[in-house]
């Protein structure tokens, strides 16, 4: 799309009641968003623009101030990014109901590599805010870019995760991207904007409203091979990118959480209607590489057990190749129940051990 028409596009879209369906309808009935523009009422009521909508383009096209929002757009860097032009994701094309346009800021073309969606819970326990860090973290240092939509909680760490891996992660945004939310995530977005990507489907100015998530769900998950929840609730915003994932054809991950937690009660129950298990990043590994040099692979399981400490060390060496159960581990080391059962999730995590049914666990190497 060239330039004219982007600034007739931008202009457009400023205009409040244009959403991402009226500029479709007015693309598909006009041809073209400068005529749009060019048109009379008469003409814009033929293709059943709202009254509402018809004043407020009149009133553009008749205070050239307004009609700059494309020369605004330019000054804060941001890249405007249509359907049709060539770096439009392609995965983000096939979805149903694909923005017309996307606002970016950073390299658009991390879009074109293996990217994981993870999202959950804005208010993160301990254990998940751990798990989102380090599967973010961990993503990355295998060539996977993290999608998410850097809210509060699992989102916000996962993207930390990756920034800390010096990897790439991209981040949708529920508003405009001069409108940064939460604010306390100021910095994170501008370390996401030099390093990886901001997009966002809404114009400049657009608040944080909470009808505009669950639309901004779709794109995370419409950018992504496949989504990881870690901690949802039974009624989650993080599940509503589970349907659009399910929809769209993606993958579906989920960590599992303690039985008694709230806020694992929505992935436990992914886990029972049949979404793959994540309790290490080699579980989303085995969904997209193949591991042709066995020994390579087991290097960097053994790599792993260098970084443990004394507490952990002493787990490991307590746990053989054979199940053992949690009370036995709880009296050979000698350690407090608390202090054990979080041990045990962090060394699960990280592939060392796994957990079978009875409350035992096993060394995996």
């Amino acid at each position: 799309m060239n330039n004219h028409e982007k600034r007739a596009l931008c202009a457009l879209h400023s205009v409040k009641g244009i959403g991402n369906r009226t500029l479709w309808h007015i693309k598909s009935a006009f041809g073209s968003f400068e005529k749009c523009l060019e048109a009379d009422s008469d003409q814009m009521k033929a293709i059943n623009l709202s009254p509402e909508v018809i004043k407020e383009i009149l009133y553009l096209k008749h205070n050239p101030e307004q009609l700059k929002e494309w020369e605004r757009i330019q000054q804060k860097g941001i890249q405007v990014i249509c359907f049709e032009d060539s770096d439009y994701p392609v995965l983000l094309r096939s979805i149903s109901n694909p923005p017309y346009v996307l606002y970016v800021i950073g390299d658009i073309s991390l879009t074109e590599n293996l990217c994981v969606a993870v999202v959950g819970s804005r208010i993160a326990t301990a254990y998940g805010k751990m798990a989102s860090r380090k599967f973010g973290l961990e993503l990355v240092q295998n060539n996977i870019t993290v999608v998410s939509g850097m809210a509060r909680g699992i989102d916000t760490e996962a993207q930390l995760g990756a920034l800390e891996g010096n990897g790439h992660t991209i981040a949708v945004l529920g508003s405009g991207l001069d409108v940064v939310y939460p604010r306390e995530n100021i910095r994170i977005f501008k370390q996401i904007c030099e390093t990886g990507l901001a997009v966002s489907e809404y114009p400049l100015r657009t608040p944080p409203d909470a009808g505009n998530f669950p639309a901004r769900n779709r794109i995370i998950s419409g950018l992504s091979k496949g989504v990881m929840v870690i901690e949802a609730m039974e009624k989650s915003g993080a599940l509503i990118t589970v349907d659009f994932a399910l929809e769209q054809g993606r993958d579906v991950f989920a960590v599992p959480g303690p039985i008694n937690s709230k806020n694992s009660a929505g992935t436990n129950n992914l886990i029972k209607q049949g979404a793959k298990i994540i309790t290490s990043v080699e579980d989303v590994l085995e969904e997209y590489f193949v591991y042709n040099n066995e020994s390579e692979f087991k290097e960097v399981k053994q790599q792993k057990l260098l970084l443990l400490d004394k507490k952990e060390e002493m787990i490991v060496e307590c746990i053989e190749s054979q199940s053992k159960h949690f009370d036995s581990i709880l009296e050979e080391t000698g350690l407090e129940i608390g202090t054990l059962s979080t041990l045990l999730l962090k060394l699960e995590f990280e592939g060392i051990i796994k957990s079978l049914p009875g409350n035992s666990y096993v060394k995996m190497f």
